[in-house]
């Protein structure tokens, strides 16, 4: 149940005070909109629809806004009593456009009423109606009109009601009694009472709910007016439906045949009003066909109108950003001028520094490769001759000052190859090679050959090596030593009187290859977390008063290095006082034959079957070193200084092997293995030398060496080698 105003004295008499200000057009389209409500309020549709149409031209003819809203409002007004709703709603929305730019709440509250109502009686959509009702709400109580406020109320409240929602809507009914106690209005006590009968229906208070609709049907008899005998039909159904939802059918069915009966009189009151209306059918189209021409030529008037703005104003524009281009394309060719020079002159600059900095790496590198060489070569002679005192006085091996002269041999070398290893990673010249090894031989071999100098600080040393792991893996061996030799010996410097400990532990063997997780533990000084990021920097050595090492702060670097190289990444758990332990896991491809070959290290040298060897080397002291350590392995020994003697001896004798140095007075050693190999002469030829391995290895290659040993290198090596070499020949 609603209320339908159409708000006929308020809208088109209460509002309609002609201000001073009006020109004499807004005042006669307001009169002419006037006298379209007073045909409207006589139900007089086709007069008022003429009016109105007739108002809306003028209203947009002179742009005025609110009449134009006014007059689209009477437009849609007249078009719901044809009972042409979709229309309606189109002219109510139209009028909204208008009405949205003044500031006249009361116009704004009428249109959005008349559309809530046309969504809602009609059941066109709730939803929208709700909306609408909401924004009328708030315009009415701008204008603090009691009466209107109200039926606001109580409309939004019968939308709710018809949608079941009511929570929503009791909120609204109670804001609306106040009202209906002051106005003391008929028909809005008919439908406040029949609102409450439907709530209470709801809410199974059926005694509540009878008392309410028959309250309601009360105040229906009070009057025969039509608006109260349609409000009486609609109370006679709702009171029938909650008879029947009560269970009480005779009621029920009581109140249904009033029903019936009131509806059939509406119905021929409503069918007399349509044929009446019905010879109006062709008018009204007409008029909807002139009112939407009218629309049409103010709508092009007014696109013009914008266009020729739009054009102007872009003229406007354009000039403005042509004479600023000019300005800009002047200024930048000055720019461009002056910047020209200024790059000719860094470029000139910029090639000098590129030209500097090339020959800067050039010298970086011939620097490296002669420092390398420098030291490599007195050093292999220093190291060289300590290990032949050691052999010749066992009691003097025993010495410590030899052990010190040892031990700083062995720290120049460490020092010396750490920081020529360091450049070559720099230089990414380093790659992995695959080998075949045994995990537990190289574990051997790392504890054989660390620096267990640092048992000075009486530390134990264990490793633990998972059993699981295959004997037979293939990686990079030597550079896997070269990590935990590395990790052993910063534990060892920074552990006293404590434990150093290796783990081995086999993660997950998949698609042939095997994840081991290795762990370097120590329970010495440990690492601030705040510095557990810089210790793999190069040359950061950390200041510690409780230790007195001091190095070159480049091991724990290289070990970074490689572990990249090996696709992974050290991990470090640490506290100041509390030792260290180090993380990192590598994946090593297995080998599917199990025969590996490993050789012992503590092979028995005498056992060495006598071959001959042609040495060629130019220094005194490393033909003495060299020759004492082929005499361990029972050879007999040729020595010449020069690579021309060496091809003259090699064409009149034969050799089981050649070992000579790169460098040489007057030929080199690959020129002497390539004349070798021109001549068809496949003996092996070991090359020595103070270069790093990766600077001559495509040199060795390329020429026929068969094997590379970089000063100094250990005596094992070399023996292991030559009995490798030894029995294949021998096989052949």
């Amino acid at each position: 149940m609603y209320k339908k105003i159409f708000l006929l004295f308020f809208l088109f008499i209460s509002h309609l005070f002609f201000a001073q200000t009006d020109t004499p057009q807004v005042k006669e389209t307001k009169d002419i909109i006037a006298k379209s409500g007073e045909y409207l309020s006589k139900l007089e549709c086709d007069k008022s629809l003429v009016l109105a149409k007739s108002a809306l031209e003028k209203a947009l003819k002179i742009d005025n806004a609110e009449q134009t809203a006014r007059a689209y409002n009477l437009i849609g007004l007249n078009l719901e009593q044809y009972s042409d709703f979709k229309k309606a709603i189109f002219f109510y929305q139209k009028g909204l456009i208008y009405v949205d730019k003044t500031s006249n709440d009361f116009v704004k509250y009428a249109i959005h009423t008349n559309l809530a109502n046309c969504y809602c009686f009609e059941k066109i959509d709730y939803k929208k109606g709700i909306y609408h009702y909401k924004q009328a709400i708030y315009f009415v109580n701008l204008l603090k009109d009691d009466y209107a406020i109200m039926f606001a109320y109580l409309n939004i409240t019968a939308a709710y009601f018809a949608v079941e929602d009511f929570n929503n809507g009791i909120v609204y009914l109670k804001r609306a009694e106040k009202y209906i106690k002051i106005q003391d209005d008929l028909e809005s006590k008919i439908m406040y009472n029949s609102l409450l009968g439907g709530y209470y229906s709801y809410k199974n208070d059926f005694d509540k709910s009878e008392k309410y609709y028959k309250t309601a049907l009360k105040f229906c008899n009070e009057n025969t007016n039509e608006f109260l005998v349609s409000n009486a039909a609609e109370v006679y159904d709702d009171i029938a439906r909650m008879y029947a939802k009560k269970n009480d059918f005779s009621n029920a069915y009581e109140y249904m045949e009033k029903y019936n009966l009131l509806k059939v009189k509406l119905y021929e009151e409503e069918h007399s009003q349509v044929e009446k209306q019905s010879g109006m059918t062709s008018v009204l189209n007409e008029y909807k066909r002139q009112i939407s021409h009218i629309e049409y030529e103010k709508q092009q008037q007014l696109e013009l109108i914008n266009q020729n703005k739009k054009v102007t104003i872009l003229l406007f524009i354009l000039s403005i950003i042509l004479v600023l281009l000019l300005l800009s394309l002047y200024k930048n060719y000055l720019l461009k001028q002056k910047t020209n020079l200024f790059l000719i002159k860094n470029n000139n600059e910029i090639q000098k520094a590129k030209e500097n900095a090339e020959e800067l790496l050039i010298l970086k590198s011939q620097f490296i490769s002669t420092i390398s060489h420098e030291l490599r070569t007195p050093l292999y002679g220093v190291v060289g001759i300590i290990d032949i005192i050691k052999d010749e006085n066992p009691k003097l091996a025993k010495s410590d000052y030899m052990k010190s002269l040892s031990f700083s041999a062995n720290y120049l070398l460490s020092l010396v190859n750490d920081v020529l290893q360091l450049s070559k990673f720099e230089s990414r010249v380093i790659k992995l090679e695959d080998n075949e090894f045994n995990i537990f031989d190289e574990v051997s071999a790392i504890f054989g050959s660390s620096n267990m100098i640092y048992n000075k600080n009486n530390n134990k040393i264990t490793f633990d090596i998972d059993p699981n792991i295959p004997n037979n893996l293939i990686g990079d061996n030597s550079r896997l030593a070269q990590i935990l030799i590395n990790l052993l010996d910063n534990s060892l410097k920074f552990t006293n009187q404590g434990e150093v400990s290796l783990t081995i532990n086999l993660i997950k063997s998949e698609d042939d290859c095997s994840y081991l997780k290795f762990e370097v533990k120590d329970t010495g000084i440990g690492i601030a977390p705040e510095n557990q990021k810089l210790i793999f920097d190069n040359f950061v050595q950390l200041k510690n008063k409780n230790s007195p090492y001091q190095g070159t702060g480049i091991g724990l670097s290289i070990v970074n290095y490689l572990i990249e190289m090996f696709e992974s990444k050290i991990e470090i758990e640490s506290d100041l006082g509390k030792g260290c332990a180090f993380y990192f896991t590598i994946k090593f491809k297995n080998r599917c034959n199990n025969e590996y070959l490993i050789q012992n290290s503590n092979s028995d040298y005498n056992n060495f079957e006598p071959i001959n060897v042609l040495l060629i080397e130019d220094n005194k002291i490393n033909q003495l070193v060299t020759l004492k350590s082929l005499k361990k392995l029972n050879c007999n020994v040729e020595i010449v200084e020069t690579g021309s003697e060496a091809l003259n001896l090699i064409t009149h004798d034969a050799f089981d092997l050649i070992i000579t140095d790169i460098n040489l007075a007057d030929i080199s050693g690959f020129e002497i293995t390539k004349k070798i190999r021109k001549n068809n002469i496949q003996t092996p030829v070991f090359a020595v030398t103070a270069y790093s391995y990766e600077e001559i290895k495509l040199q060795a290659i390329k020429s026929g060496i068969d094997e590379v040993f970089v000063k100094p290198f250990k005596f094992v090596e070399l023996s292991t080698k030559i009995r490798e070499y030894t029995l294949k020949n021998r096989d052949n």
